[in-house]
């Protein structure tokens, strides 16, 4: 049995489905569901536990030998979080109990990193996993320094030669988008926040620039399809000697300019754009840019071809967003 902490939520959600899809065996989540709508993300799974996170560590201790591989989803992914306590116990502690756990166990250990670990991108996009490198990264906020916390230790750990997991892969996923991200408000990728506008002939808002060498809309990012996530994550789990740190993007940088064109192309309505100031709260922490190297996945052996931004787009906009039924 799987056991995908986070199980509910977005790219959680979307690797039980790309597990269910490809029949590889059985899958528990841990989650809180609360009183939203975050239920809906599975419920057209087949699921053979719903685990209350308070209650995860007791289910491993009864349920050591029925659990084939943890792939640690769960975490607190605001960038404007503030609570740092909450979100160290949430995203460095309970990370590090699961990864003693799978290496008591002999479990493989799939988690969930972020691009947020490279900050402003001074240093590049490069997931070199080394001690050196990961001490060179700047964080730009408190959960992108509680995911680099989690990446050093897990070097340190495996430089002192301590117990680890037979496979362990943390994944930095950059800018993802898809269908079940809709319970993220605020967080959501641009992709479902515009839609509805498009949808309805209106016009969008995008962050003006503010920097002079950048003009309106042109801010870069790494956007890549949750389902370039979940065709990684099951390949993965079927080629169990891959082990580090990993990029998950798609490899291209593109603007928020070229984004919003490619939903208003699949929505068929004509591109209206209204440019705003960044928010204050975050303007002095924003990426103006993010790509992805992925030459350390293709060199693990990993062939699968990522999705472009006007196909994986066009693909969630028709088929969840403007279908009526956003959900896998």
């Amino acid at each position: 049995m799987y056991l995908v902490t986070g199980g509910a939520g977005f790219i959680g959600s979307n690797i039980v489905w790309g597990i269910e899809r490809l029949d590889l065996g059985p899958v528990a989540i841990a989650d809180r569901l609360r009183d939203a709508d975050k239920w809906r993300n599975v419920a057209a799974r087949t699921l053979a536990d719903v685990i209350d996170p308070d209650a995860l560590q007791a289910h491993l201790a009864r349920h050591p030998e029925s659990i084939s591989a943890v792939i640690h989803m769960g975490a607190i992914s605001a960038t404007t979080e503030t609570d740092v306590d909450l979100i160290v116990e949430t995203n460095f502690r309970l990370s590090r109990d699961l990864w003693h756990w799978c290496a008591r166990h002999g479990k493989p250990f799939i988690y969930a990193s972020s691009a947020a670990t490279y900050g402003d991108g001074a240093n590049g996009f490069d997931d070199d996993g080394s001690m050196a490198a990961l001490s060179a990264l700047r964080p730009l906020n408190a959960y992108g320094w509680s995911k680099i916390l989690f990446d050093r230790w897990v070097a340190a750990s495996i430089v002192a030669g301590h117990a680890a997991p037979p496979q362990w892969v943390g994944l930095r996923f950059f800018n993802v988008y898809g269908p079940n991200e809709y319970h993220k408000g605020r967080m959501q990728s641009v992709v479902a926040q515009i839609a509805p506008l498009a949808l309805g002939g209106g016009a969008c808002r995008l962050f003006k620039s503010h920097r002079p060498d950048v003009e309106d809309g042109g801010q870069l990012r790494d956007f890549v399809s949750v389902d370039d996530c979940v065709d990684v994550v099951s390949w993965l789990l079927q080629n169990n000697k891959v082990s580090g740190i990993f990029n998950m993007g798609s490899g291209k940088a593109r603007s928020f300019a070229d984004l919003a064109r490619a939903v208003y192309g699949a929505c068929g309505t004509p591109f209206k754009v209204e440019y705003v100031p960044t928010p204050e709260d975050i303007r002095d922490k924003y990426q103006y840019f993010t790509e992805a190297r992925m030459e350390r996945l293709r060199a693990a052996g990993y062939k699968g071809q990522f999705t472009s931004l006007e196909d994986g787009v066009g693909r969630y906009v028709r088929d969840y967003l403007a279908s009526g039924e956003p959900y896998r």
